[in-house]
């Protein structure tokens, strides 16, 4: 997956409000390799989440700042 095709993906996968848990599939093609796992209100919560996962490092939150920047943890 080129840069750019990973930063469209994961803009388009972020939320307006709350926080996506993200999970990549390194099977599927070079697009459409990032998926939703679970919405969440709280970023604690998904951060959990990740954290209670058997890889966490293969998954990430996506939200926006206050000011509508990007976020990805």
């Amino acid at each position: 997956m080129t840069k750019d095709i990973f930063e469209k993906e994961k803009i388009n996968l972020t939320p307006e409000n709350g926080f996506n848990l993200i999970g990549i599939d390194y099977f599927s093609d070079s697009e459409n390799q990032l998926y939703l796992i679970e919405h969440f209100d709280m970023y604690q919560d998904a951060l959990s989440a990740k954290k209670d996962r058997k890889k966490p490092e293969e998954y990430f939150v996506l939200y926006k700042g206050p000011n509508g920047e990007f976020f990805c943890r």
